[in-house]
């Protein structure tokens, strides 16, 4: 199916290609757990979304790692972008999910409440046009992402040092996907069998930044699509390798992934931004080079030179377990505070509020389901 000459979503959902995937995942798990994680946080919402942890055997036991790029910003960034937002005459720019990410001191979404003059962006552009708009306030975007979103804020700042618009700067927390599996790898009890890697991500890095995974683990990773049959087939290609005992990286995803990913989007990366020595990750603590900041040649437009931050370390409330979460240590189910205390129109943590996040997917498709079958209470429907 890599090769198939499928055109059409809704082609890759049809039960005759799910029928026989399904059959050769129970074949090939009889008998032993496979416990596979799956990077990215809209692989976590496809298979929820479609149903497809109730279609495997139980012997498949998928965990959720770090792929959500809000799920992943610690508090003390929140703070810190709410220091610079609550500056005066300040235009503070963010993507949508954003705007209620909780830090110790309320969220964007309450700075602006207050008074600050927050606003969401459907891009960095959006908030480039609104520095030309406004030549005479600083325009400030809030960029996060992994190597997906990086390259649109870096040709962003290119066009913005092209055109003299130095009113507009960028307060980077755009982070890296390698160390943070790096992460998950070195810690203890894991006991993956595999991985479905992020096919957003790949995308731009393409597949070879992935082969530590094999070489250095022993595990595979497919690079998958978002669609049921992506995922299933990916699963299979997965149980095909540990079968043969031939780890590798594989590219289920072919029809958008290329092994050398996209070398324009990675020119413009290198030329606006390095790698942060170090950043702190929600649930993982501080990574080494696991994020990106800007060039000191862009110090004009980097936010985090042009405003005062208080760049202090915040504890999670203890309440949230979204570390664990990230980790695929818990379930978001097993957390104590889901879906009562934490939900998406009142969340505690970053994994309910971001659509990418786990919290979010298993409260929206799948947690009374999957909460039955653990004999687990479920709370009131929203």
């Amino acid at each position: 199916m890599t090769e198939s000459p499928l055109r059409f979503v809704d082609e890759y959902r049809r039960p005759e290609w799910i029928g026989p995937l399904v059959k050769e995942i129970e074949r090939r798990a009889e008998g032993r757990i496979v416990k596979i994680m799956e990077v990215c946080g809209g692989h976590t919402h496809a298979i929820y979304k479609h149903g497809l942890e109730d279609l495997l055997p139980a012997s498949i036991d998928l965990v959720h790692g770090p792929g959500c790029p809000v799920c992943v910003i610690p508090m003390g960034r929140i703070d810190d972008a709410l220091a610079i937002a609550r500056q005066p005459d300040v235009i503070f720019t963010t993507f949508g999910d954003m705007m209620r990410v909780p830090g110790s001191r309320g969220s964007l979404l309450d700075a602006k409440a207050e008074g600050a003059d927050v606003r969401f962006v459907y891009s960095p552009l959006d908030a480039l046009k609104l520095a030309r708009q406004h030549p005479e306030r600083p325009v400030v975007f809030f960029a996060i992402g992994f190597e997906t979103t990086a390259p649109s804020t870096a040709a962003t700042l290119l066009r913005a040092r092209a055109e003299g618009i130095r009113n507009f700067s960028v307060f980077c927390n755009h982070v890296t996907i390698v160390p943070a599996i790096k992460a998950i790898l070195d810690s203890p009890g894991m006991q993956l069998r595999g991985f479905i890697g992020p096919g957003h991500v790949s995308t731009i890095i393409g597949l070879r930044p992935f082969e530590f995974v094999p070489e250095r683990y022993g595990l595979p990773m497919v690079v998958s699509g978002f669609e049921p049959t992506d995922i299933l087939q990916s699963i299979v290609m997965i149980l095909r390798q540990l079968d043969e005992r031939r780890p590798s990286v594989e590219n289920q995803y072919a029809r958008v992934v290329r092994r050398n990913g996209n070398s324009g989007a990675l020119a413009v990366l290198g030329q606006t931004m390095e790698l942060r020595p170090y950043f702190e990750w929600r649930g993982l603590g501080f990574i080494s080079h696991s994020a990106l900041k800007l060039r000191p040649e862009f110090g004009d437009w980097d936010a985090e030179v042009r405003f005062s931050v208080p760049g202090v370390r915040v504890t999670d409330p203890k309440a949230c377990q979204c570390g664990e979460v990230l980790k695929g240590v818990i379930k978001p189910w097993e957390c104590r505070v889901f879906g009562t205390a934490c939900t998406p129109d009142r969340p505690i943590g970053t994994c309910m509020v971001s659509p990418e996040g786990a919290c979010a997917a298993y409260f929206t498709y799948g947690r009374y389901s999957l909460m039955k079958q653990a004999g687990v209470e479920a709370p009131l429907e929203p």
